[in-house]
């Protein structure tokens, strides 16, 4: 399958666009305008919860592949994404209790793209991501994806704590990937789990790891504090799937 996300440039192209329902992952409007056509598109990107970023002309002349952008440019997704309930679905289909990756300001698509790679090895049943500040579903997520993204649904969500709160009442619980919390292998992380991860910089953001039930650590041996997010995450997972084979 190839993975293609695509510009949007013009007014006319953009409020189409938004209307035909086409994801769209990011919104560049030029800073400061405030005629008709750009108050149409805030509109229907508000709709559509969809981030926008206000930014200089220069800015919009540099993403323009056209030259025509009218202070403009839409970046559509390369995949469609799911529902959190698309991704308890998957678990009932499957007969196994939810097992689901919560991701907290990644903003490296190659770090995304090995994250679904490793949640669809690990057999978790999807991936949740916010929709601020953090890296959607772009073409190089999906190629580092390794084809992953075909059959591990991802689904964005405007607010992580709340959406956390949610799946608490489905039953699950909560891990936070934390250097300070406690060594992985004395927690009991079976059952209905969802693994929370944060970027590389700053970690799993305090209003989120304020929800979550248990901090958990990986224990480290060597010269430098950190593991690459993406590894990180796959070292907890493994000790779930570790644990669910026990």
């Amino acid at each position: 399958m190839g993975y293609t996300e695509s510009k949007i440039e013009g007014r006319n192209a953009v409020i189409e666009a938004f209307r035909s329902g086409k994801t769209i992952d990011k919104l560049y409007i030029l800073d400061n305008c405030q005629d008709g056509p750009i108050m149409t598109i805030k509109r229907e990107a508000k709709k559509q919860d969809c981030l926008v970023k206000y930014v200089k002309r220069e800015k919009l002349d540099q993403l323009s592949e056209t030259g025509k952008h009218q202070g403009v440019v839409a970046i559509t997704s390369a995949y469609e994404y799911a529902s959190v309930e698309d991704i308890l679905e998957n678990a009932r289909k499957k007969g196994e209790d939810p097992f689901i990756l919560l991701l907290d300001s990644i903003e490296d698509p190659h770090n995304l793209g090995a994250i679904i790679r490793t949640a669809n090895q690990a057999g978790a049943h999807g991936v949740i991501i916010p929709k601020n500040r953090a890296v959607g579903l772009t073409a190089a997520v999906a190629r580092t994806s390794a084809g992953a993204l075909n059959y591990t649904p991802v689904a964005k969500v405007t607010n992580l704590g709340k959406t956390i709160e949610e799946l608490k009442k489905e039953g699950l619980w909560f891990v936070c990937a934390d250097m300070s919390g406690t060594t992985m292998y004395q927690l009991d992380l079976k059952g209905p789990i969802g693994l929370v991860v944060g970027s590389e910089g700053e970690g799993v953001g305090r209003l989120v790891k304020e929800k979550c039930d248990f901090t958990a650590s990986i224990p480290m041996k060597g010269d430098i504090d950190s593991l690459n997010v993406s590894v990180a995450a796959g070292v907890l997972a493994y000790e779930i799937v570790r644990q669910r084979l026990a």
